[in-house]
This record gives structure tokens, sequence and C-alpha cells, in this order.
């Protein structure tokens, strides 16, 4: 591993050298954490003035891909910084794209911008209490410049991957039913967006991952837009939508990233773009983004499972489509709906018990890794905690849910028979959705899908603000 190591740092050093000018050498290298889909480094170069820090974006493992649609590469998230900066969105530099000769992967190099970027503190800290009340209506101001970037001048248009809400709700639906799992959730939700597919007047430049933790911040203004990996042409719509997802409010209340309003995001868009903003259009991409993400989280899980990427980062995330689930409930079939009663500690006689056991590798996570380490290996660590966390609850609520679940499947589809399995009834109804023979509007079906999902939410994070949202708490 050391070796690797001293061959990876001496190929950047080799590209530093001959690429960015005035770099005598190569001081220190970290990556950073996060970036479950692309790796990101924090560089400190020397040069005649001193000390200059740079980043670089490189894909997994180094290992350069063909582009796919919807995954352009990092050739082209480059040029989207260069073409998004040139309207005046504000952007790092880009300083080098990696080449093939360079020996280091598919990637680039950038300057470094100082900032907060991490969502939580920007919807929570007293540190942007002055900046978050004008926040939403700046977000809205830059994702306007963003959609009037020229696609045939910018060359955007050759490069890019163009789909329309039909096919981006069909490909996201196709790519879960990949998977093999049976979400009926899931399925209702693609039902219900395919019911309500909106008209798009002009298709623009859509960013794609614009929110709360994918831009970065200081105490007076956004300083950076950060993510272009899955950009595309489409409905710009779909930007505002994915920034009033709850899973990017990070528990805070103000539906836009947690820190705003609706009306201050319509605002911002239609001073700069001129065109008004019909905020059914943004409610249907507010629940499609709930939908796709519930999608991209289980295709976390199966990178996990197929390689190369094995950190704990990736399952941990797949367990989070139960957080975009309960979204959609609360979106799409409101209601009532009351958790399964925990079980009590088991008080048998062998010592230590399990949940014992647990608890010590959590707190041991917690406690000791995370006060030993930074950096990436400081976030796995709090990531396995959670992991921990998240076991503990489906030895306690698991078996409980369960069979609320079957029971409640069994109301469903009474003619089954007493000995069809929770997977046979989940499967069963899963076809029947996406068959379109399962009416969307059936009550008993509404009250399987809320205590289904609900009862899940409750194993994977309690804390979730949708989890509260769904049980009235």
């Amino acid at each position: 591993m050391a070796a690797d190591k001293n061959d990876f740092e001496e190929t950047l050093a080799r590209i530093l050298q001959a690429r960015i000018p005035g770099c005598k050498a190569l001081v220190k290298v970290d990556r950073l954490s996060g970036g479950a889909s692309q790796e990101t480094y924090r560089i400190v170069i020397n040069t005649a003035a001193g000390e200059q820090l740079l980043a670089m974006r490189r894909a997994p493992g180094g290992i350069k891909t063909e582009p796919v649609p919807g995954h352009p590469g990092l050739d082209v998230e480059a040029l989207l910084m260069r073409s998004a900066r040139d309207v005046g969105v504000p952007e790092p530099q880009v300083y080098h794209v990696l080449q093939d000769d360079d020996g280091l992967g598919e990637g680039f190099i950038m300057e470094w911008l100082e900032g907060e970027a991490l969502g939580a503190r920007i919807a929570r800290a007293p540190a942007f209490a002055k900046l978050r009340p004008r926040l939403a209506y700046e977000c809205g101001k830059l994702m306007a410049k963003i959609h009037s970037v020229d696609l045939d001048a910018t060359g955007l248009r050759q490069r890019l991957f163009e789909i329309s809400p039909r096919e981006f709700v069909e490909q996201s639906w196709e790519r879960y039913q990949l998977l093999e799992t049976p979400q009926p959730m899931i399925d209702y939700t693609a039902r219900w967006l395919l019911e309500h597919l909106p008209e798009v007047p002009q298709m623009r430049l859509v960013h794609n991952d614009f929110r709360n933790g994918n831009f970065l911040v200081n105490e007076q203004e956004i300083v950076a837009v950060l993510d272009w990996e899955i950009a595309h042409i489409g409905d710009p719509m779909r930007d505002l939508g994915w920034i009033c997802v709850n899973s990017w409010r990070f528990g805070a209340d103000q539906p836009v990233g947690g820190f705003g309003s609706y009306e201050d995001l319509f605002r911002g868009y239609e001073e700069v773009s001129g065109q008004p903003v019909d905020a059914e259009r943004v409610k249907f991409w507010e629940v499609f983004g709930s939908f796709w993400w519930s999608v991209g989280c289980l295709g976390m899980a199966e990178h996990y499972r197929s390689g190369p990427d094995k950190t704990v980062e990736r399952p941990t995330i797949g367990r989070r489509t139960s957080e975009c689930q309960v979204d959609c409930v609360n979106l799409l079939i409101p209601g009532k709906v009351t958790p399964v009663p925990g079980k009590t500690t088991d008080q048998g006689i062998d010592m230590p018990r399990a949940d014992e056991l647990l608890t010590a590798v959590r707190d041991f996570l917690r406690d000791d890794v995370m006060a030993a380490t930074s950096g990436r290996v400081n976030f796995l660590a709090r990531v396995a905690g959670n992991a921990v966390d998240i076991v503990m609850r489906e030895w306690q609520l698991g078996a409980a849910a369960r069979a609320l679940e079957l029971a409640k499947l069994r109301v469903l589809y009474p003619a089954a028979g007493a000995d069809a399995s929770l997977e046979d009834l989940r499967w069963q109804l899963t076809r029947a959705l996406r068959d379109g023979s399962q009416a969307l509007d059936d009550a008993a079906l509404q009250d399987y899908l809320r205590h289904a999902v609900v009862n899940q939410i409750a194993i994977d994070q309690p804390r979730y603000s949708g989890f509260k949202t769904a049980t009235g708490q």
C-alpha cells in the first residue's frame, strides 16, 4: 500500500511541475472525506511566492471509464465549470485536465477555494445566520445563470446527454428494476411521476446536483458551485426542485436547502431569467428528486457489492433509500401511521449481550478512532458508527416491522394464502404497480406503504426529519 501511495505522489508531483506554472515541488496531498462518486484531494505545492493550495477531482481508483449517458466524464465536468464561470457563476479556475500520458487516470486540477460546503453547517451554524435569509434568492439567481449557458457556443451540446422528463423517470425506474429488490414505494412514485409529467418549453443546461452541500460559501456569499459530474440538457426546473428535496435540508425547517423559502428561490430565478416559475412543475421535480435519490442510494449498495470501492460509506448510503421513500410518502400519500414498538434488551444469561457488544464497537469507533484520526479515516469511522446503530435498531425493531408489513400485504392480497412469504407478496405488489394493474388511489395500498416505509426509516434513521413529519412528532 505504501508503494502505491509513493507512486501516486511521485506521478502527481511530476504532473504539477510540468503543468502548473511556477510549481517547484509537491509538498503534501490528502484525500478528503465525502465524495462517494469521485475522489477529491487537497494539494499543497511550493512556488516562488510560497505555498499554494490546489484541488484535484479524480475518478475512483484513478480508473478511466468510457463516458455513459448521465455521466459525461471529468473532462466535460471541467468544461462545464469553465463555461459556468464565463456567465458569472462563481467557480474555481481549472488549471489542467489530466491526459492519458499523465498516468494518473481521469480527472482535473483546479484552484483551491476556501469556504464551507457542509450542508448541515450552512443550514444551522450561527456563523451563517446573516447569509441564510438571502441564500435561497442567490441560489435562484445562479441557477438562472447556469440555465443561460449557450450550449452550442461552448460545445456542450455535443458532449452532454439530453433527457426529457419522461425519459428521466423511465430510465431511473429501469435502473432500480435492474437491482432486483422489491421496494414498492419506489414503484408507486414512478407511476405517480409518469401520470404527472410536465411540459418543458425549452431544454437547457441542467446542473442536476445543485443543492445544499454542493456549493461553497463564506459568511457573505456563495464562493463556488461544485460537483458538475451529472449535468445534462433537460428541464431547468429540475435544479429548482432538487434543492428543495428534504434530504438536503439537513433537519432544518425551510424548504430550500433548510435555509430559505420557495418564494425567495423563485424570485431570484425570475429576476435573472425573466421567466415565471411554475410551482407545480417544481413540485414534480421535488418528488422526482426523492425518487431519484432513493434509487441512487440503492445503487451505492450495489457498487459496494461489485467494487471497486469497498468502503463502509457505500452500503451505509444504501440504507438512506428509506429516507427518500418516506419523503415521497409525505409528499404524495400523507396519513396516520404508528411505528411498531421495539423489543426490550435480552436479559438472558449470555454475557456480554449482543447489544452490549455492538455498543462497545460503536463507542470505540466514535470515541477512540475518531479522536485519533482526521480526514477521510475520521469520516469513515463516523459512518461505521452509524452503521452499527442501524444494526442495533434492526435487532430491536426488525421482526415486528416485518410482521406488520406481512399482515398489511395479506390485506391487499387475501387470495395469496397463508404460506405466501413477505418477499413473495412484496414482489406481487411490485409487479402489479409496474404493469398498472394496481390502482394508486387504493386506500389499503397507501396504508401499507405508509407503515412499511415509516417502520423501515425507524430502523435506518429515526432522527430524520421525514420520519418525524410522517409520525406527527
